[in-house]
């Protein structure tokens, strides 16, 4: 048996949030977990105030049925099979974006603030290092660093830019070790920016931390 590989052109969707306008004062790029559809995650912020709000919301490529009844439908970024070259595609799909979304925008005069969710932390982690992507504010929920992930990756970022690993104290995905792994490896890539936010709950999306960000950026 052979296996080989061909390129293609591949066309996938993405979802956003309120309009894009002079008054918008924060973009948040913000990368699902495995499971969801864009069009649904990007509901969390919907309690935003949507005047000075633009969400932007990737979808994974890879779609499949989450029940023996075939109905509700989820997606996944990347899997242990062929994870370099699916990697790869998650990125020239990410730059697309980033270029058709952000590019032409000046930057300077808003928040950009990059999120991920659950395995969408491998993603928006590996895709900034790659990529040399700076933000206003590193969202890091409830998912794991990659291991292949160095100080060298992240010296790009300003040293102004916050990064918070949040996550909760009922998370079942999130052990103890889990937890002193991700604050070593957090603390080794971003030192003292870093800070870590325990929540009372379960492994679901912290909606109500999103006004605390923007607070933050205000001070």
């Amino acid at each position: 048996m052979t296996e080989k590989q061909i390129s293609y052109t591949h066309i996938n969707t993405f979802s956003t949030l309120n309009d894009l306008s002079e008054k918008t004062k924060n973009i948040w790029f913000v990368v699902h977990g495995m499971g969801y559809l864009s069009r649904y995650f990007i509901n969390y912020f919907k309690e935003l105030p949507p005047e000075e709000n633009y969400i932007i919301a990737p979808q994974a490529p890879s779609k499949y049925y989450q029940d023996k009844r075939f109905k509700y439908v989820g997606a996944s970024w990347l899997t242990k099979e062929n994870t370099e070259t699916e990697k790869h595609n998650v990125f020239n799909y990410l730059d697309e974006l980033w270029a058709t979304e952000l590019a032409p925008i000046d930057k300077s005069a808003v928040n950009v603030i990059m999120m991920g969710y659950s395995q969408g932390v491998s993603i928006v982690t590996r895709w900034i290092a790659s990529r040399k992507i700076d933000c206003t504010y590193l969202l890091l929920h409830s998912g794991a660093i990659p291991a292949e992930l160095n100080p060298p990756d992240f010296e790009h970022l300003s040293t102004a830019t916050p990064v918070t690993y949040l996550y909760g104290d009922k998370d079942e995905y999130v052990t103890e070790a889990r937890v002193t792994e991700q604050q070593l490896k957090g603390s080794a890539l971003f030192g003292n920016r870093l800070d870590v936010v325990v929540f009372s709950g379960i492994h679901e999306v912290h909606k109500s931390f999103f006004p605390k960000i923007l607070t933050a950026l205000k001070e």
